[in-house]
């Protein structure tokens, strides 16, 4: 009998790394579903998307079991004779204006047991076992705050004054339910406080300075608060240049305008200045509206649109060790439009 061949390739991590490789860009909304985070820094970062967790394939795919939970919590509830509309495709989406949104997992007309003519917002959820069990001890608002901040949110965009949520254990399929009142005040309180966040020109103090803070331990932006104080991303929102507007749009200072594009937001363009708030370094002196100067390591280091002496914003976060350095800067007017694009080993 001959020996099946020893493995060369592990399929599960090519089923993995595809999933890595169509991550999702960052949502170009405030998102409703994390408006109940406690941390307004945290908020504040990701709606600027300066930090941007990416997830292993694993975790994507818990994600897309989620998703597909939906459509089947939808099922069981049309079974039991609840009638729900806006659901997976169709769902009603919610815009407060000052770029804050959000969309409903569905919106029951009636056939809740409790109040069956009542409607209700649906909002729908899976749980690991430990979570599950502490949802069913303590109930939604104590046990998972964010998802009854998001459902008082919804309520408050829809006008429906009651809501629905639906867990499962994704262990051993058991559910929980439970109805939610709406706290008008609390909701318009929590709204004008993500408005805040939203048009804040400046980063909000974080929810603790001390690394081992339990909220912080395991914040995606954790590295970012209590190490580099860098980010690592460039696109039109972590630029100082942008300012998001009351109306919903973003505008650029550098180029004035007004309405730029989602699309081109994510990549942004060759004037990008880091903003102040997003770098570790003490601003220099600088007569230039459309350029920044950083002290790095001792030395005035420019940032805008790259050239000589100048340095684009992705050469600063690649390596700010290598900045106006004299062999650094000798290839740069040698070879024009070099950049530095990694870091690397070797001390200059």
């Amino acid at each position: 009998m001959t020996a099946i061949p020893p493995r060369t390739e592990n399929l599960i991590d090519k089923i993995d790394a595809a999933h890595e490789a169509a991550q999702e860009r960052p949502r170009p909304h405030f998102g409703a579903s994390q408006a109940g985070h406690k941390c307004d820094r945290w908020l504040w970062l990701s709606f600027r998307w300066a930090v941007q967790p990416e997830f292993p394939g694993r975790i994507l795919r818990l994600f897309r079991r989620g998703h597909h939970e939906e459509d089947w919590i939808v099922d069981d509830l049309r079974a039991a004779g609840v009638k729900i509309t806006h659901t997976g495709d169709r769902q009603h989406t919610i815009e407060f204006g000052c770029h804050i949104g959000g969309s409903v997992d569905g919106i029951i007309e009636s056939g809740v047991p409790e109040a069956p003519k009542k409607r209700h917002i649906a909002e729908f959820k899976t749980h690991a076992l430990k979570s599950f069990t502490d949802l069913k001890a303590n109930g939604v608002e104590k046990s998972k705050p964010v998802h009854y901040w998001q459902m008082q949110l919804y309520m408050l965009g829809t006008g429906i004054d009651r809501a629905l949520y639906v867990a499962v254990c994704k262990n051993d399929d058991e559910l929980y339910m439970e109805r939610v009142r709406f706290d008008k005040a609390s909701a318009e309180a929590l709204l004008e406080r993500c408005k805040g966040i939203v048009q804040a020109d400046r980063m909000p103090d974080p929810i603790s300075t001390d690394p081992s803070w339990y909220e912080c331990k395991f914040c995606d932006a954790h590295e970012f608060c209590h190490d580099t104080r860098l980010t690592k991303h460039v696109n039109c929102r972590t630029c100082a240049h942008a300012t998001a507007e009351e109306s919903g749009e973003w505008s650029c200072a550098r180029h004035e305008s007004t309405g730029i594009p989602v699309d081109f937001q994510y990549e942004g363009c060759s004037c990008h200045v880091l903003h102040p708030d997003l770098v570790p370094w003490e601003m220099g002196e600088n007569g230039r509206s459309d350029e920044a100067v950083y002290i790095i390591n001792g030395k005035p280091i420019r940032n805008g649109d790259p050239g000589e002496h100048v340095y684009a914003s992705s050469e600063i976060i690649a390596n700010p060790d290598a900045l106006g350095h004299e062999m650094v800067e000798e290839v740069r007017r040698t070879f024009p439009g070099a950049k530095i694009v990694e870091s690397i080993e070797e001390t200059f």
